[in-house]
């Protein structure tokens, strides 16, 4: 039987989001977790396809209620798994990849330990450097904090969170079919 549930967490300009634009399309079965938030909508982003934006008001009736698999306050916003989403998505019979920090992992791991853990690395902390600000979208600050989380998230994934896979995102093409021959199981 093949796996149902994957989670895949990175830092922060891993590459972890344009390994998924490369890989998704060749599984139809596997349908992206489209995640809740309290942050507002980046340009081109579009409710209920990129994220279901929330209030914080509304986000917190989610929790109160259940309507969560696992969330995490990250920058000053919510960010959490609904259910519902991940219910109705296994009912019709499809696969889910979830992009979840490592912190989220855990939480998530309670619910649904079954699932396949794949941990994205940058090559070294001098290119996650230059990845990030080659975006172009951050400032200093931003850049700053992003690497000293980055470098917390990597020491808990390794000491503490449950992955299954490591791929090392030094080459895009390799590390794109590394997950693919994952999704495959």
């Amino acid at each position: 039987m093949k796996n149902k549930l994957f989670v895949m967490s990175s830092a922060s300009g891993a590459g972890k989001s344009t390994l998924q634009k490369m890989v998704l399309p060749d599984f139809p079965d596997i349908k992206y977790s489209i995640s809740a938030t309290t942050r507002k909508p980046r340009e081109g982003e579009v409710d209920g396809v990129h994220y279901f934006f929330k209030t914080r008001e509304e986000f917190e009736e989610l929790i109160k209620n259940d309507g969560l698999i696992e969330y995490n306050e990250v920058h000053g916003n919510y960010y959490g798994t609904p259910k519902s989403f991940v219910e109705k998505t296994l009912a019709e019979g499809n696969r889910v990849l979830f992009d979840l920090d490592v912190f989220g992992k855990v939480n998530f791991d309670k619910v649904y330990p079954e699932a396949t853990g794949i941990l994205i690395l940058p090559p070294s902390d001098e290119e996650l450097e230059r990845r990030l600000r080659g975006r172009g979208t951050d400032s200093e600050e931003v850049i700053q904090l992003r690497l000293h989380n980055a470098k917390k998230e990597v020491e808990f994934a390794q000491t503490q969170g449950k992955y299954e896979y490591t791929i090392v995102n030094d080459d895009v093409e390799k590390a794109a079919e590394e997950l693919r021959a994952i999704l495959k199981k």
